[in-house]
């Protein structure tokens, strides 16, 4: 693994010299152990173990603030003239179901063009204790939880000043809210789903922007399968237009009028047509600080909308599909936290083959490996090809897909049926890991 970035191994995750044995540790078990849900006893393996890893994560000089700032480094040296998505959402990863929570706010970078999972951007950690609070309409800006929107918005404009050519934040409903459109930094743009139906200018309301607007076109939309609906094509027609958003009335005056008096954005719709019977027809509405005159550009932000699946999907990982995180019993606050950012760190990895595992997004294997390791791994992987076409690794050498499919092959994928999921590649990452480990130490007593 590559020692300045791999995340199994990489040390500066944990911020101190002193911890880069427990946290190589932590994040190996996390990686090892991943598919079968995640607990101290489970990680430790052994009592000795168990009470190391509660240590660690309970260590002052673990932060969950200097694993993100060095994932974020990692980050930064990819970025070159790439238009980025940053995407941005919330999840929960501990509810208590008494008012005490804790959410995760993560941005992952996705390469706008080619789809691939570049890395993590910022990520956020809200602590929830059930103290009342005043209502959000009497409360500034930096004193509510919808700050993290625009905290994230202003931190992504970092990809520019590293080289990137463009940055378009990619949110949810949630976002939908005066300042995540007006505290953009420049050159930073928006794409978000509506939540308000809003009061425009001219006196109308949002939704009915786009009645009177001719189709710009029709375009077909492949929807994933959720536990709502089974996968299908949709076809459905786009409208836009431009619309004028007046600032909202606020109580803290004197922060209202720092903002712009109005917002001039796209609004898009994008409505189903004939929908399948009993089925709901989709319906999305987007905002944007992208144009929209043609159905190309259109559609080019509903692609962008579209891109947020990653970040479910990451969700998913960090979750029921992988480590199960909600389920780890922790009750110490530092030491969840500090949990919960190396498993975000972790699921970024297993995302970044699990994109890249038809070659389609043309990843180097170096975004995961060290370069010095590809000849081991392309050597292992020669011992895992069988006779037929189908059990033959397609992808080209030094490409990440073709490190995917070697970690499948090691996880138990044999080659025919289903693509490999994310708990086979968990599994199959072990053991590659493991592999090199021991030709490594076997090395090593050679030479010595």
């Amino acid at each position: 693994m590559r020692e300045d970035t791999a995340i199994l191994t990489n040390l500066g995750y944990f911020g101190d010299a002193r911890l880069e044995k427990g946290g190589a540790f932590l994040l190996e078990r996390l990686c090892a152990l991943g598919a079968q849900g995640i607990s101290l006893r489970r990680l430790g393996g052994e009592r000795a173990e168990e009470v190391r890893l509660g240590r660690l994560l309970n260590n002052r000089a673990v932060t969950p603030g200097e694993m993100v700032a060095t994932a974020r480094a990692d980050l930064l040296g990819r970025v070159a003239g790439r238009h980025i998505l940053a995407i941005q959402d919330t999840t929960s990863l501990h509810d208590d179901g008494d008012k005490h929570s804790l959410n995760l706010h993560p941005t992952i970078a996705v390469d706008a063009t080619e789809g691939a999972l570049l890395g993590l951007v910022s990520a956020d950690l809200l602590e929830r204790d059930g103290t009342p609070k005043a209502h959000c309409n009497k409360r500034r800006l930096d004193e509510k939880e919808s700050r993290r929107w625009v905290d994230a918005t202003c931190q992504a404009a970092d990809l520019l000043a590293a080289g990137a050519a463009g940055v378009t934040m990619v949110e949810d409903r949630e976002a939908d809210f005066y300042e995540a459109f007006a505290c953009r930094p420049e050159r930073v743009d928006v794409v978000a789903r509506v939540h308000h139906n809003r009061n425009l200018i001219d006196g109308t309301k949002l939704y009915d922007a786009c009645q009177a607007q001719p189709e710009l076109g029709r375009i077909q939309l492949p929807l994933p399968a959720t536990p709502k609906r089974k996968a299908r094509t949709a076809t459905v027609a786009v409208r836009a237009c431009v619309v004028t958003i007046r600032r909202p009335k606020r109580n803290c005056a004197a922060e209202a009028a720092q903002l712009p008096p109005m917002l001039s954005l796209t609004y898009l719709e994008a409505c189903e047509v004939d929908p399948p019977a009993g089925v709901e027809a989709v319906h999305w509405r987007l905002l944007s600080t992208h144009s929209a005159t043609t159905l190309a550009e259109a559609a080019r932000i509903i692609g962008f909308y579209r891109c947020r699946w990653q970040i479910e999907q990451m969700f998913r990982v960090m979750k029921t599909q992988g480590f199960d995180i909600e389920a780890v019993a922790l009750r110490n606050n530092r030491s969840r936290r500090n949990l919960a950012c190396a498993t975000l760190i972790a699921a970024i990895q297993v995302q970044q083959m699990l994109h890249d595992r038809d070659g389609q997004a043309n990843r180097p294997m170096s975004d995961v490996f060290a370069p010095a390791d590809q000849p081991l791994i392309e050597s292992i992987g020669k011992t895992l090809e069988g006779k037929t076409e189908r059990q033959r690794n397609p992808h080209p050498s030094g490409s990440l897909a073709h490190a995917a499919w070697i970690c499948a092959r090691l996880g138990g994928w044999t080659g025919y049926g289903g693509k490999p999921g994310p708990i086979v590649l968990v599994r199959g990452l072990v053991r590659l890991q493991t592999m090199l480990e021991g030709i490594k130490r076997y090395e090593h007593v050679c030479i010595s």
